[in-house]
């Protein structure tokens, strides 16, 4: 078997493959390459009218890389609505590289000091490709993502990559596309640069992200 190396994972990726255990307790990796491909368009994001509530008070603190550990291996747990994960080690090691060498990022969520929820995922060119996300507290998922977009919008991102499509992400404007309609978008977006910031006060999150929430209903 081909040994897994970041390398081999960044060229995947480019190609439109991405690795998934079986389970949280498996040691291999196998590649996945959806027919449909879940993403969310940018300037489609939506924001229900409840979190911006939540993201106005300030009720989290939201702070990028400086818990990526703590966050994959909150994402490889097992919670009250997951039995199982498919993060296992060998992803968590592979991430762990690609964290160091500057291409992994984590947006995280804090009440005080301790880490109720985030994110994490690999950025490359102006694709980030969203792998998981966990929360302990109502809502720190979700405010992590609304970072991250506002993020990627303000570091000029073009793609934002969720792999599949779940209620939790439809909710935010999440669709699928084809296999063939994904990898035109991911080609153009690979060719331009993005730059993967820091947190932005809440006046600029509102200036990036609600101005079109408005026009959905939540």
């Amino acid at each position: 078997m081909t040994q897994v190396t970041p390398e081999l994972l960044l060229k995947a990726y480019a190609f439109g493959v991405f690795p998934m255990a079986k389970s949280r307790t498996e040691t291999d990796l196998d590649w996945v390459q959806p027919k449909e491909r879940g993403i969310i368009p940018l300037d489609r994001f939506h924001v229900p009218r409840s979190l911006r509530k939540v993201l106005r008070q300030g009720i989290f603190k939201v702070r990028t890389d400086s818990a990526f550990g703590a966050v994959i291996k909150g994402c490889a747990d097992s919670g009250p609505n997951r039995e199982d994960t498919w993060i296992n080690d060998k992803i968590i090691e592979l991430f762990t590289q690609l964290f160091d060498a500057g291409l992994a990022h984590s947006v995280e969520t804090w009440i005080d000091d301790e880490l109720v929820g985030g994110l994490y995922g690999l950025a490359m060119g102006s694709v980030f490709f969203g792998e998981s996300m966990f929360t302990r507290r109502d809502n720190a998922s979700k405010v992590a993502l609304c970072h991250l977009v506002a993020i990627m919008k303000e570091g000029g991102y073009r793609l934002l990559d969720t792999q599949f499509i779940t209620d939790h992400l439809e909710q935010f404007g999440a669709v699928a596309i084809d296999h063939k309609d994904y990898m035109k978008e991911l080609g153009n977006a690979l060719g331009h640069p993005g730059r993967f910031g820091h947190p932005l006060p809440y006046s600029e999150i509102e200036r990036l992200l609600f101005s079109q929430s408005r026009t959905h209903t939540s």
